[in-house]
């Protein structure tokens, strides 16, 4: 009995050990980059934003999983935002004054452009523009840099977001 114990505790540990290092591949990265823009649409429909944006955050961002590095589009008194909670002020609006919930908009569309994903391993990048469709039919041009970790269950999560308008002369 103590055999079979150990046994499917050693198994157990090197299927944990598995997921988590597994390597990131380009298909895993762009279906992230697909479910964090429908996310930001639902966001916007919710009848409960901020708990979407709750469950959006946890479910894209690496927060639980170490630091993560995040400098959002509008955002320019308190540029950078290293916790959850700043994050979720940027997404809802709550505990900045320049935040105004930017996921609130709403969007109806999220539509990626890559200029290059580079995997490494368990980590990657991606570099592009992303493209935020308005009710109206408006879209909204940015420029982002995301970095991708997984997380001990193998879940791609984000580790780096930058993103800003392009510039204009």
């Amino acid at each position: 009995m103590i055999k079979l114990a150990s046994i499917s505790l050693a198994i157990a540990s090197l299927m944990s050990l598995s997921a988590q290092a597994a390597s990131i591949t380009t298909v895993e990265v762009e279906a992230a980059q697909k479910g964090w823009g429908e996310g930001i649409v639902k966001i916007g429909q919710a009848e409960d934003p901020k708990k979407a944006a709750i469950k959006h955050l946890e479910q894209f961002y690496a927060f639980n999983d170490g630091q993560v590095l995040f400098k959002p589009t509008l955002a320019s008194v308190d540029q950078f935002r290293g916790t959850q909670k700043e994050a979720l002020s940027y997404f809802v609006g709550q505990d900045l004054a320049e935040d105004k919930g930017f996921a609130l908009a709403p969007y109806v569309k999220v539509r990626w452009e890559n200029e290059g994903i580079i995997t490494d391993g368990n980590s990657a990048m991606s570099m592009g523009n992303y493209y935020f469709t308005k009710k109206n039919g408006e879209e909204i041009k940015v420029e982002y840099s995301f970095g991708y970790i997984k997380d001990k269950e193998g879940n791609v999560k984000i580790n780096l977001h930058h993103s800003s308008l392009p510039f204009k002369l």
